[in-house]
């Protein structure tokens, strides 16, 4: 078990992946969580996350006969400062989902080699899953006081995937807290999102707000808080100070995308639906849609003009 666990661990490196770990298809702690962030309306508008809530509590729903779970990371840092069109980093490039599931299928491919008869899922981010969660048990690291999972050697700026296996191998140590006294991330939040450290309220997260939220216009009490984004917020990132450890991506797709014609927000409040569809087909940009892109420029560009 300790040599399969050493073996897939350093398939997942081969793959192309940073970090590995493995952790045992028990229920962490953690998942109870769920049911307070929930009964706390801190989901917004995201009904899925009540809908499977079950499912993402217990992973054996999701997959019968799971016994150990495969986490992995890939670092997705690259240098510069902050888009200057207000675009999250992780969404500069092509969308993560692909080129993440894509060698997770090379992963699980190489482990069928060693373990033929093996049953397993493939789990990239939109699948019922608290990845992050289950990245802490695996020994990734840990999740910080702003939600996402810090590594002590890339930093927060990485994704996450899982391969969930019907194979019993040995587990890693879970990842331990070295937040310590640091509050950086809750000072930043522009909108007061971080309502205490690891607890974040997502309807007013500024990612949530110009990904998830159908509205028509955002809240008037966050509208002006949020600056010139327009797809996701790197500020809670930005300021950790685990950040100082990150390391240049070599992965070609997170790399920012040349949108010729394109040079700022007025640009892009001008462009037409079509257009839309057409540049951002590839990118994780496509999923907020062309109406709530639109307002999502014009919101920033009010900020800007104030």
């Amino acid at each position: 078990m300790k040599e399969s666990s050493r073996q897939i661990k350093e398939l997942a490196l081969n793959c192309g992946f940073q970090l590995a770990g493995i952790a045992q298809a028990y229920q962490p702690a953690k998942c109870k969580f769920l049911d307070e962030w929930l009964d706390r309306k801190y989901q917004g508008t995201m009904d899925w996350m009540q809908n499977r809530r079950a499912m993402r509590q217990d992973i054996r729903l999701l997959f019968p006969g799971v016994k150990s779970v495969i986490c992995v990371g890939h670092n997705y840092y690259f240098p510069g400062s902050r888009n200057p069109s207000g675009i999250s980093r992780y969404a500069c490039g092509k969308d993560y989902h692909s080129v993440i599931k894509k060698k997770l299928k090379v992963l699980f491919s190489e482990i069928r080699k060693l373990y033929p008869d093996v049953k397993g899922r493939i789990c990239v981010d939109s699948a019922p899953l608290m990845e992050k969660i289950w990245a802490e048990s695996a020994g990734l690291g840990w999740q910080g006081k702003h939600t996402n999972l810090i590594s002590r050697s890339y930093g927060s700026w990485f994704f996450l995937g899982e391969i969930l296996v019907d194979l019993e191998l040995e587990s890693d140590i879970p990842g331990g807290d070295y937040c310590g006294k640091c509050d950086a991330c809750l000072k930043a939040c522009p909108t007061g999102a971080l309502v205490q450290p690891y607890v974040l309220d997502a309807s007013r997260c500024i990612s949530y707000l110009t990904i998830e939220s159908a509205a028509d216009h955002f809240p008037e009490v966050v509208a002006k808080k949020m600056d010139n984004w327009i797809f996701g917020c790197d500020i809670c990132q930005q300021v950790c100070p685990w950040n100082k450890f990150r390391k240049n991506t070599a992965e070609q797709a997170y790399l920012p995308a040349n949108y010729p014609g394109i040079s700022g927000l007025a640009d892009l409040l001008n462009l037409p639906e079509a257009e839309f569809s057409r540049i951002f087909k590839n990118s994780p940009l496509k999923r907020t849609g062309y109406k709530n892109f639109i307002r999502n420029v014009q919101n920033a560009l009010e900020n800007s003009r104030s």
